[in-house]
């Protein structure tokens, strides 16, 4: 399957050349998300050993639903990985120092209240216009949408 960015009336979506529904959405905030095949914590140990396999660094896991439990509170799965590699990612932030306000790169996977799992993280184009980043630099930050395609299946 083909899938193509569609943009209407500030609300971008991906669509297939097959006819099949779209895999992955995206609003105005510029946040991709992707369903997942797996429990939350699944998905999580497939992009951790995803992150090691190429050699990117995991520079913290955010247990959000964890946290609120110690508290006494209930939250539904949600976990954030923050990961990334200074050689990619600091020409970005010397390019435009705002941009380390958003790096290193981050994918939350968290499930919805239908018991669906989800990884959502920045669109590389988003980040790329909210920083002004320069057109040859996108590819730095563009693994994301694999990282988080290869996870979920």
């Amino acid at each position: 399957m083909v899938v193509y960015p569609v943009s209407a009336g500030g609300l971008a979506y991906l669509e297939s050349n097959t006819g099949e529904a779209p895999t992955m959405t995206f609003a105005k905030n510029g946040i991709i998300d992707t369903p997942s095949s797996h429990t939350v914590d699944r998905t999580l140990e497939k992009l951790k050993n995803i992150l090691h396999d190429r050699g990117v660094i995991l520079f913290a896991l955010v247990d959000h639903s964890g946290e609120a439990e110690k508290v006494g509170m209930k939250m539904l799965p949600t976990k954030l990985l923050i990961f990334g590699n200074p050689k990619t990612g600091t020409p970005l932030m010397v390019a435009a120092p705002r941009a380390a306000i958003d790096l290193p790169l981050k994918i939350l996977v968290w499930e919805d209240g239908q018991g669906k799992v989800w990884l959502s993280y920045d669109s590389p184009e988003y980040l790329k216009q909210r920083h002004g980043l320069p057109d040859d630099a996108i590819h730095n930050i563009a693994v994301v949408a694999n990282l988080a395609a290869e996870s979920a299946k």
